[in-house]
Protein backbone atom coordinates (compact mmCIF):
# COMPACT_ATOMS: atom_id res chain seq x y z
CA UNK A 1 0.00 0.00 0.00
CA UNK A 2 1.53 3.47 -0.92
CA UNK A 3 2.46 5.73 1.73
CA UNK A 4 0.85 8.95 2.02
CA UNK A 5 2.99 11.96 0.35
CA UNK A 6 2.35 15.69 0.87
CA UNK A 7 3.63 18.53 -1.64
CA UNK A 8 6.69 20.53 -1.20
CA UNK A 9 4.89 23.59 -3.13
CA UNK A 10 3.52 25.98 -0.33
CA UNK A 11 -0.29 27.70 -0.59
CA UNK A 12 -0.96 30.89 -2.07
CA UNK A 13 -0.61 33.76 0.79
CA UNK A 14 -3.67 35.27 0.81
CA UNK A 15 -3.71 39.15 1.21
CA UNK A 16 -4.77 40.17 4.64
CA UNK A 17 -7.81 42.69 4.98
CA UNK A 18 -7.83 45.96 6.62
CA UNK A 19 -10.71 47.98 7.90
CA UNK A 20 -9.65 51.14 5.52
CA UNK A 21 -10.05 48.18 2.67
CA UNK A 22 -14.07 48.05 3.92
CA UNK A 23 -14.27 51.99 3.43
CA UNK A 24 -14.06 53.10 7.16
CA UNK A 25 -10.65 54.99 7.57
CA UNK A 26 -9.96 55.01 11.77
CA UNK A 27 -6.86 58.23 11.05
CA UNK A 28 -9.50 60.23 9.26
CA UNK A 29 -12.00 59.85 11.99
CA UNK A 30 -9.21 60.13 14.43
CA UNK A 31 -8.43 63.86 12.78
CA UNK A 32 -11.86 64.43 12.56
CA UNK A 33 -12.36 64.66 16.67
CA UNK A 34 -8.73 66.31 17.11
CA UNK A 35 -10.27 69.42 14.73
CA UNK A 36 -13.87 69.70 16.81
CA UNK A 37 -11.96 69.78 20.21
CA UNK A 38 -11.69 74.00 19.87
CA UNK A 39 -15.63 74.02 18.66
CA UNK A 40 -16.86 71.88 21.64
CA UNK A 41 -14.91 74.25 24.06
CA UNK A 42 -15.99 77.26 23.14
CA UNK A 43 -19.22 75.62 24.38
CA UNK A 44 -18.52 75.06 27.70
CA UNK A 45 -19.01 76.44 30.61
CA UNK A 46 -17.62 75.68 34.66
CA UNK A 47 -20.72 72.98 35.14
CA UNK A 48 -18.84 70.81 32.37
CA UNK A 49 -16.79 67.97 33.96
CA UNK A 50 -14.56 65.56 32.06
CA UNK A 51 -11.80 65.39 29.40
CA UNK A 52 -12.06 65.74 25.92
CA UNK A 53 -12.56 61.89 23.94
CA UNK A 54 -13.90 60.63 26.82
CA UNK A 55 -16.19 57.83 26.87
CA UNK A 56 -19.15 59.96 27.68
CA UNK A 57 -19.42 63.38 29.15
CA UNK A 58 -20.56 64.98 32.40
CA UNK A 59 -22.53 68.11 33.23
CA UNK A 60 -23.25 69.55 36.64
CA UNK A 61 -26.77 69.58 37.15
CA UNK A 62 -26.55 71.65 40.21
CA UNK A 63 -24.44 73.01 43.04
CA UNK A 64 -23.61 75.09 45.71
CA UNK A 65 -21.09 77.77 44.71
CA UNK A 66 -22.01 81.34 45.50
CA UNK A 67 -20.89 81.91 42.54
CA UNK A 68 -22.77 80.68 40.43
CA UNK A 69 -26.01 80.68 41.89
CA UNK A 70 -27.81 77.98 39.55
CA UNK A 71 -29.26 75.62 42.23
CA UNK A 72 -32.97 74.39 41.84
CA UNK A 73 -35.63 73.28 44.57
CA UNK A 74 -37.85 70.52 42.34
CA UNK A 75 -35.77 70.30 39.02
CA UNK A 76 -37.54 68.41 36.23
CA UNK A 77 -35.59 67.06 33.33
CA UNK A 78 -36.61 67.79 30.01
CA UNK A 79 -35.01 65.61 26.35
CA UNK A 80 -35.43 65.18 22.76
CA UNK A 81 -34.26 63.97 19.88
CA UNK A 82 -34.97 65.52 16.65
CA UNK A 83 -32.89 65.48 13.06
CA UNK A 84 -32.86 67.86 9.83
CA UNK A 85 -34.91 65.57 7.39
CA UNK A 86 -33.91 65.52 3.78
CA UNK A 87 -32.27 69.13 4.14
CA UNK A 88 -29.09 67.37 4.34
CA UNK A 89 -29.85 66.44 0.26
CA UNK A 90 -29.58 70.01 -0.56
CA UNK A 91 -26.71 71.00 1.48
CA UNK A 92 -25.29 68.06 0.07
CA UNK A 93 -26.03 69.15 -3.15
CA UNK A 94 -24.49 72.31 -2.77
CA UNK A 95 -21.31 71.11 -0.81
CA UNK A 96 -22.65 73.58 2.33
CA UNK A 97 -21.61 71.73 5.85
CA UNK A 98 -21.53 74.30 8.23
CA UNK A 99 -25.33 75.42 8.45
CA UNK A 100 -27.35 71.99 8.90
CA UNK A 101 -25.64 71.61 12.18
CA UNK A 102 -27.44 74.60 13.20
CA UNK A 103 -30.71 73.37 12.41
CA UNK A 104 -29.78 70.26 14.20
CA UNK A 105 -29.43 72.24 17.34
CA UNK A 106 -32.78 74.29 16.54
CA UNK A 107 -35.15 71.53 16.35
CA UNK A 108 -34.54 70.36 19.23
CA UNK A 109 -34.13 73.03 21.78
CA UNK A 110 -36.82 74.87 20.32
CA UNK A 111 -38.74 72.19 21.14
CA UNK A 112 -37.22 72.04 24.89
CA UNK A 113 -38.01 75.24 25.63
CA UNK A 114 -41.78 74.77 24.46
CA UNK A 115 -42.04 72.95 28.29
CA UNK A 116 -40.63 76.03 29.74
CA UNK A 117 -36.86 74.87 30.04
CA UNK A 118 -33.55 76.15 30.28
CA UNK A 119 -31.32 73.96 27.57
CA UNK A 120 -28.18 72.71 29.50
CA UNK A 121 -26.76 70.48 26.86
CA UNK A 122 -26.95 68.91 23.24
CA UNK A 123 -25.14 65.65 21.70
CA UNK A 124 -24.66 65.25 18.00
CA UNK A 125 -25.29 62.42 15.70
CA UNK A 126 -23.13 62.34 12.28
CA UNK A 127 -23.68 59.56 10.02
CA UNK A 128 -21.47 59.68 6.83
CA UNK A 129 -20.57 57.58 3.73
CA UNK A 130 -16.92 58.69 4.11
CA UNK A 131 -15.38 60.62 6.65
CA UNK A 132 -13.65 63.24 5.25
CA UNK A 133 -11.64 65.58 8.50
CA UNK A 134 -12.34 68.81 7.11
CA UNK A 135 -16.05 68.55 6.20
CA UNK A 136 -16.84 66.88 9.11
CA UNK A 137 -15.17 69.82 10.88
CA UNK A 138 -17.26 72.48 9.35
CA UNK A 139 -20.71 70.22 10.26
CA UNK A 140 -19.55 69.95 13.85
CA UNK A 141 -18.74 73.80 13.36
CA UNK A 142 -22.45 74.44 12.74
CA UNK A 143 -23.35 72.39 16.19
CA UNK A 144 -21.11 74.61 18.39
CA UNK A 145 -21.85 77.58 16.67
CA UNK A 146 -26.09 76.67 17.51
CA UNK A 147 -24.99 75.42 20.77
CA UNK A 148 -23.73 78.88 21.34
CA UNK A 149 -26.88 80.63 20.57
CA UNK A 150 -28.71 78.87 22.33
CA UNK A 151 -26.45 78.91 25.76
CA UNK A 152 -25.96 75.12 25.94
CA UNK A 153 -22.97 73.05 26.02
CA UNK A 154 -22.14 70.57 23.36
CA UNK A 155 -21.32 67.84 25.84
CA UNK A 156 -20.18 65.24 23.13
CA UNK A 157 -21.60 63.30 19.68
CA UNK A 158 -20.50 60.55 17.40
CA UNK A 159 -19.42 60.58 13.95
CA UNK A 160 -20.26 56.94 12.49
CA UNK A 161 -18.74 56.21 8.92
CA UNK A 162 -20.81 53.53 7.14
CA UNK A 163 -20.19 53.11 3.12
CA UNK A 164 -22.62 50.49 2.93
CA UNK A 165 -25.69 52.59 4.50
CA UNK A 166 -24.54 55.98 2.74
CA UNK A 167 -24.13 56.69 -0.69
CA UNK A 168 -20.83 58.58 -1.36
CA UNK A 169 -21.04 62.17 -0.83
CA UNK A 170 -24.47 61.25 1.62
CA UNK A 171 -24.55 62.26 5.25
CA UNK A 172 -27.16 62.41 7.90
CA UNK A 173 -26.93 64.64 11.01
CA UNK A 174 -29.25 64.17 14.66
CA UNK A 175 -29.13 65.76 17.66
CA UNK A 176 -30.03 64.79 21.66
CA UNK A 177 -31.02 68.20 24.12
CA UNK A 178 -31.21 68.16 27.34
CA UNK A 179 -32.58 70.71 29.82
CA UNK A 180 -34.17 71.45 32.98
CA UNK A 181 -37.14 73.62 34.28
CA UNK A 182 -38.75 74.20 37.98
CA UNK A 183 -41.92 72.12 38.36
CA UNK A 184 -43.20 74.76 39.12
CA UNK A 185 -42.38 76.85 36.07
CA UNK A 186 -43.61 74.14 34.10
CA UNK A 187 -45.41 75.32 30.97
CA UNK A 188 -48.75 73.65 31.63
CA UNK A 189 -51.51 73.55 28.57
CA UNK A 190 -54.80 73.26 30.77
CA UNK A 191 -53.85 76.68 32.52
CA UNK A 192 -54.20 78.20 28.32
CA UNK A 193 -58.10 79.69 28.72
CA UNK A 194 -60.44 81.58 26.10
CA UNK A 195 -59.18 85.10 25.05
CA UNK A 196 -55.68 84.73 25.68
CA UNK A 197 -54.10 85.92 23.28
CA UNK A 198 -51.37 84.57 20.72
CA UNK A 199 -48.38 85.91 19.90
CA UNK A 200 -45.94 84.47 16.64
CA UNK A 201 -42.29 84.94 16.63
CA UNK A 202 -40.95 85.34 12.54
CA UNK A 203 -39.13 81.95 11.03
CA UNK A 204 -35.86 82.58 9.17
CA UNK A 205 -37.28 80.93 6.31
CA UNK A 206 -38.46 77.20 5.67
CA UNK A 207 -36.82 76.17 8.75
CA UNK A 208 -36.60 72.46 8.62
CA UNK A 209 -39.62 70.93 8.04
CA UNK A 210 -40.94 70.14 4.17
CA UNK A 211 -38.09 69.83 2.23
CA UNK A 212 -39.40 66.44 0.30
CA UNK A 213 -41.80 68.77 -1.04
CA UNK A 214 -39.16 71.37 -1.49
CA UNK A 215 -37.27 68.88 -3.66
CA UNK A 216 -39.83 67.65 -5.36
CA UNK A 217 -40.62 71.35 -6.47
CA UNK A 218 -37.66 71.73 -7.15
CA UNK A 219 -37.88 68.32 -9.78
CA UNK A 220 -41.20 69.62 -10.80
CA UNK A 221 -40.54 73.08 -12.01
CA UNK A 222 -36.47 72.28 -13.28
CA UNK A 223 -35.17 74.58 -10.77
CA UNK A 224 -30.97 75.44 -10.30
CA UNK A 225 -29.72 75.42 -6.77
CA UNK A 226 -26.91 77.53 -7.90
CA UNK A 227 -29.31 80.28 -9.94
CA UNK A 228 -30.33 83.41 -8.66
CA UNK A 229 -34.15 84.08 -9.29
CA UNK A 230 -34.69 87.50 -8.70
CA UNK A 231 -38.45 87.70 -7.44
CA UNK A 232 -37.06 85.01 -4.88
CA UNK A 233 -34.08 87.04 -3.78
CA UNK A 234 -31.77 89.47 -5.79
CA UNK A 235 -28.76 88.65 -4.11
CA UNK A 236 -28.31 84.86 -3.38
CA UNK A 237 -28.98 81.36 -5.10
CA UNK A 238 -32.14 79.39 -4.82
CA UNK A 239 -29.85 76.93 -2.84
CA UNK A 240 -28.04 79.64 0.04
CA UNK A 241 -32.04 80.55 0.51
CA UNK A 242 -32.86 77.39 1.10
CA UNK A 243 -30.66 76.55 3.13
CA UNK A 244 -30.66 79.45 5.59
CA UNK A 245 -30.57 77.75 9.05
CA UNK A 246 -33.34 77.42 11.83
CA UNK A 247 -33.71 80.45 14.20
CA UNK A 248 -33.05 79.79 17.24
CA UNK A 249 -35.60 81.11 20.29
CA UNK A 250 -34.02 79.78 23.06
CA UNK A 251 -32.11 83.06 25.34
CA UNK A 252 -35.12 85.37 24.14
CA UNK A 253 -37.73 82.88 25.69
CA UNK A 254 -35.93 82.12 28.95
CA UNK A 255 -34.96 85.92 29.34
CA UNK A 256 -38.58 86.21 29.21
CA UNK A 257 -39.76 83.52 31.44
CA UNK A 258 -36.95 84.60 33.79
CA UNK A 259 -38.38 87.97 34.37
CA UNK A 260 -41.79 86.58 35.04
CA UNK A 261 -40.92 84.32 37.85
CA UNK A 262 -44.10 85.21 39.99
CA UNK A 263 -46.80 85.27 37.21
CA UNK A 264 -47.12 82.49 34.86
CA UNK A 265 -48.30 84.71 32.26
CA UNK A 266 -46.93 82.79 29.01
CA UNK A 267 -49.80 80.03 29.29
CA UNK A 268 -48.57 77.81 26.19
CA UNK A 269 -45.77 77.61 23.50
CA UNK A 270 -45.38 75.82 20.11
CA UNK A 271 -42.72 75.28 18.11
CA UNK A 272 -44.16 75.50 14.52
CA UNK A 273 -42.57 72.65 12.67
CA UNK A 274 -44.09 69.50 10.59
CA UNK A 275 -47.50 70.14 10.18
CA UNK A 276 -47.04 73.90 10.61
CA UNK A 277 -49.85 76.30 12.66
CA UNK A 278 -52.74 73.78 12.13
CA UNK A 279 -50.90 70.99 13.55
CA UNK A 280 -48.56 72.64 16.30
CA UNK A 281 -50.38 75.37 17.78
CA UNK A 282 -53.32 72.82 18.93
CA UNK A 283 -50.74 71.05 20.79
CA UNK A 284 -50.50 74.14 23.31
CA UNK A 285 -54.24 73.86 24.70
CA UNK A 286 -56.58 71.92 25.73
CA UNK A 287 -59.56 70.12 23.48
CA UNK A 288 -62.03 72.87 24.45
CA UNK A 289 -59.95 75.34 22.73
CA UNK A 290 -59.26 76.74 19.22
CA UNK A 291 -56.58 79.08 18.37
CA UNK A 292 -58.04 81.90 15.82
CA UNK A 293 -55.38 83.69 13.89
CA UNK A 294 -55.57 86.40 11.52
CA UNK A 295 -54.06 85.78 8.38
CA UNK A 296 -53.61 89.74 7.84
CA UNK A 297 -51.70 89.83 10.74
CA UNK A 298 -48.01 89.02 8.80
CA UNK A 299 -46.85 89.20 5.52
CA UNK A 300 -45.75 85.18 4.28
CA UNK A 301 -42.00 85.35 3.05
CA UNK A 302 -41.51 85.39 -0.57
CA UNK A 303 -39.79 81.96 -0.40
CA UNK A 304 -42.97 80.46 0.81
CA UNK A 305 -45.06 82.17 -2.21
CA UNK A 306 -42.19 81.12 -4.51
CA UNK A 307 -42.39 77.60 -3.73
CA UNK A 308 -46.17 77.44 -3.97
CA UNK A 309 -45.61 79.37 -7.82
CA UNK A 310 -43.50 76.93 -8.84
CA UNK A 311 -45.34 73.82 -7.50
CA UNK A 312 -48.89 74.83 -8.20
CA UNK A 313 -49.43 73.36 -4.41
CA UNK A 314 -52.71 74.68 -2.83
CA UNK A 315 -52.76 76.94 -0.45
CA UNK A 316 -53.69 75.13 2.08
CA UNK A 317 -51.20 72.42 1.58
CA UNK A 318 -48.51 75.18 2.17
CA UNK A 319 -50.19 75.68 5.65
CA UNK A 320 -50.66 72.35 6.48
CA UNK A 321 -46.64 71.89 5.28
CA UNK A 322 -44.81 74.68 5.76
CA UNK A 323 -44.21 77.43 8.98
CA UNK A 324 -45.31 80.11 6.67
CA UNK A 325 -43.07 82.48 8.23
CA UNK A 326 -44.11 81.64 11.68
CA UNK A 327 -41.27 80.34 13.97
CA UNK A 328 -42.65 79.79 17.20
CA UNK A 329 -45.78 81.05 18.96
CA UNK A 330 -46.83 81.87 22.40
CA UNK A 331 -50.07 82.38 24.24
CA UNK A 332 -49.96 84.46 27.07
CA UNK A 333 -52.98 86.39 29.44
CA UNK A 334 -54.60 89.70 27.46
CA UNK A 335 -52.87 92.21 30.04
CA UNK A 336 -49.72 91.42 29.04
CA UNK A 337 -49.71 90.74 25.32
CA UNK A 338 -48.31 94.81 24.18
CA UNK A 339 -45.15 94.41 27.04
CA UNK A 340 -44.68 90.82 25.78
CA UNK A 341 -44.32 91.70 22.55
CA UNK A 342 -42.31 94.91 23.24
CA UNK A 343 -39.86 92.93 25.56
CA UNK A 344 -39.21 90.19 22.84
CA UNK A 345 -38.77 93.06 19.57
CA UNK A 346 -36.34 94.39 21.71
CA UNK A 347 -34.40 90.80 22.44
CA UNK A 348 -33.94 90.92 18.82
CA UNK A 349 -36.85 88.81 17.54
CA UNK A 350 -39.87 90.10 15.32
CA UNK A 351 -43.08 89.42 17.54
CA UNK A 352 -46.36 90.60 16.96
CA UNK A 353 -50.24 89.61 17.70
CA UNK A 354 -51.43 87.40 15.49
CA UNK A 355 -54.45 85.68 17.33
CA UNK A 356 -56.67 84.88 20.32
CA UNK A 357 -57.97 81.95 21.73
CA UNK A 358 -61.53 80.73 21.44
CA UNK A 359 -64.09 78.62 22.42
CA UNK A 360 -63.94 75.58 20.52
CA UNK A 361 -62.57 71.47 19.91
CA UNK A 362 -58.83 71.39 19.47
CA UNK A 363 -58.40 73.38 16.46
CA UNK A 364 -57.15 76.49 14.62
CA UNK A 365 -59.19 79.11 12.91
CA UNK A 366 -57.60 80.91 10.33
CA UNK A 367 -59.82 84.11 9.48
Amino acid sequence: MAANTTSSRSAPKRKSLTYAQAGVDIEAGDKAVDLIETMMKRTHGPRVLGKHGAFAGMFRLDYNEQLFKRNYREPVLVACTDGVGTKVKLAAEMGVYNTVGIDCVAMNVNDLIVQGAEPLLFLDYLGLSKVIPEQTAQMVEGVAKGCEIAGCALLGGETAEMPDVYAPGDFDIAGFAVGVVELERAIDPTRVEKDDIIIGLASSGVHSNGYSLVRRIIQHAKLKLDKIYPELDEARALGQVLLEPTRIYAKPIAKLLRKYTVKKIVTGMAHITGSGLPGNVPRAFGNDLDARIDLNSWQVPEVFEFLQRQGNVERQEMFNVFNMGVGYVLIVRPSFADSIVKHLNRSGENAWIMGEIVKGNGAVQMV
